[in-house]
């Protein structure tokens, strides 16, 4: 399964769905800082679009281990400028990575045409929001909060556990109102998972990907890579392509990435490699 059009815009079919990442925050894990100001942050969406993104994924706030939270008012500055003119100036749909319903309304107004919420709609009132902008939505699983959620994390059975509660998410967002074919999940890398527990949900993906909603997986970059490759976060290039490789050959519908070109090119050859 997968999600073919958002807010007009026609998705590729023929191979995953590439999301850019753009995070206009200072303290992101790995871009932290980079594309604060307007003018940085519709410069880099510009050149993932001519790239070969299919989507801008814009966060406000980070949510590396750790992070601290920020008030409402300090993302809504941070993201709707760049929303806005990003809404103007560029020939793709555009994804506001939030876990605020009021962020996500904002956002949608002013151009957003998807909404990923790493806390699968469980904010007060997102549910709600999501319903009314009937935009498509991401579901993420995460254990515990970004400030405490990599101590110590504990499954009995990671791939159970995470497929029930990404069902269940759905579940409740289908009873409201929402359009089944809308929903997408994300197993969340890195959110509450040790590296075996992400190692045990990477090669799940197929039993993920057959839950019947389409399925983003991020690790682009991700302590998971680092922690296999013993390289720092500026040299997870290589590995991040690899895995996404991997992701998109085991069943992916939507690739989170940061390195939009690499990724795409190694896609292509991919595709015209193993393609009978």
């Amino acid at each position: 399964m997968r999600i073919l059009q958002i807010s007009g815009h026609i998705l590729p079919a023929d191979r995953p769905i590439l999301m850019g990442v753009l995070n206009v925050t200072p303290d992101s894990f790995s871009d932290g800082g980079e594309w604060q100001s307007p003018d940085q942050a519709v410069r880099h969406a510009l050149e993932m679009v001519q790239a070969g993104a299919d989507i801008i994924d814009v966060g406000g706030e980070s949510t590396r281990p750790a992070a601290a939270d920020i008030s409402l008012a300090e993302e809504l500055d941070r993201v709707l400028p760049i929303i806005e003119r990003l809404h103007a100036e560029l020939d793709a749909p555009l994804s506001i990575d939030t876990y605020k319903p009021e962020v996500m309304l904002a956002a949608v107004q002013a151009g957003a045409g998807m909404i990923n919420d790493v806390y699968a709609l469980r904010s007060d009132g997102a549910v709600e929001a999501a319903v009314n902008l009937g935009v498509p939505v991401c579901l993420m699983h995460m254990q515990g909060r970004p400030r405490s959620m990599q101590q110590q994390p504990s499954y009995k059975d990671v791939v159970a556990e995470v497929s029930a509660f990404l069902l269940e998410r759905a579940a409740v967002l289908v009873q409201a109102g929402f359009r089944h074919r809308d929903i997408v999940l994300d197993p969340g890398f890195g959110f509450g998972k040790s590296l075996a527990h992400n190692i045990q949900l990477f090669r799940a993906i197929p039993q993920l990907a057959a839950l019947g909603f389409p399925l983003l997986v991020g690790v682009s970059r991700k302590a998971m890579l680092g922690a296999i490759t013993d390289q720092p976060v500026e040299s997870r290039l290589a590995a991040s392509v690899a895995a996404a490789l991997l992701a998109s050959q085991a069943g992916a519908s939507i690739l989170r990435v940061h390195d939009v070109q690499a990724t795409l090119d190694a896609l292509k050859v991919m595709q015209a490699l193993t393609q009978a």
